[in-house]
């Protein structure tokens, strides 16, 4: 931070015999961006590329045998740049295609979580009361379950499949959501602009979406990456345990479990994809704790 002291006025400006000193500038200070935050960006880019654009890659297909079982990363054809599995299917072609499930299951059980957490908190933190007892009572049941038992026993219920994680999933991330945009609407509710477009007749509703909404969104927005991050975990936790995504379907947590008999003979059958994984959780809690930090308007007022 520079500070400019020695900034003096005109002379013809000051008295005679006395010299006045203008105020002190201060230079704006300079924004730095780590490199892990650049870096988490970066591949959560190239993730999504990826998983977006997986049928036009000139990659095979995750049931075609490309070479050799169980063939360790190597330099050569893109097929087996990383090896290939027990049956010899391309490991990056399965990790690609992987990817899909893990952000489509991530992202869109998260979106669940957020809309019906946001609709809950906005509801319980403005009319407060049975209201405000009610859905906090429901976010505390849902707390008082650990998240991984939860999911257990919906998966064991009924069958594993791609719409049960979804729902169970957003079942579990709804509480967060929930406590979060109810104490950020009850922050906003004791605001002068909210209490003045009262006075001036506005209906809950519109105050509701006009006024209290705009602002709890950014908040929300930004710890969205750090749901993601901890649902793509959960669902490779269930996978593993062989209650998530169904084979022959390819999914992170998946790989792991098939390579984990193979640790002791072909430990990249598990590290490649154990790696993927924890570089892609770690890149959205980066951008997670970057986005709060930038945006949750509670840490700036």
């Amino acid at each position: 931070m520079t500070v400019i002291t020695r900034s003096t006025l005109p002379e013809q400006s000051a008295p005679a015999g006395i010299r006045r000193f203008a105020p002190p500038v201060v230079a704006p200070p300079k924004k730095r961006h780590s490199v892990l935050v650049w870096f988490s960006y970066g591949w959560i880019g190239l993730i999504v590329f990826l998983a977006v654009f997986a049928s036009v890659l000139p990659i095979a297909s995750i049931d075609a045998v490309v070479g050799p079982p169980r063939q360790p990363p190597q330099l050569g054809p893109i097929d087996t740049l990383l090896g290939t599995d027990g049956t010899g299917r391309s490991l990056l072609s399965r990790l690609i295609y992987g990817g899909q499930v893990s952000l489509v299951v991530g992202t869109v059980s998260a979106a669940g979580g957020v809309i019906l957490g946001t609709i809950l908190g906005l509801l319980a933190g403005y009319f407060r009361k049975g209201v405000d007892w009610v859905v906090t009572l429901v976010a505390d049941v849902l707390l008082s379950f650990p998240a991984l038992v939860l999911l257990l026993a919906i998966t064991s219920i009924l069958s594993p499949s791609v719409p049960t994680l979804l729902v169970g999933l957003a079942l579990t991330s709804t509480p967060t959501f929930i406590r979060l945009a109810r104490a950020n609407t009850m922050a906003w509710t004791s605001r002068e602009f909210v209490r003045a477009a009262r006075n001036m007749g506005a209906t809950d509703r519109r105050i509701l979406l006009r006024e209290i909404l705009p602002n709890v969104v950014p908040t929300i927005a930004a710890y969205l990456p750090l749901v993601i991050a901890a649902l793509i975990v959960a669902e490779g936790s269930l996978s593993f345990l062989g209650l998530g995504v169904p084979p022959p379907t390819p999914s992170w947590g998946g790989m792991i479990n098939a390579g984990a008999t193979e640790l002791r003979t072909s430990p990249y059958l598990v590290f490649v994809p154990a790696t993927v994984l924890f570089l892609t959780v770690f890149a959205l809690n980066q951008a997670g704790e970057h986005l709060r930090l930038r945006f949750d308007r509670t840490l700036h007022d």
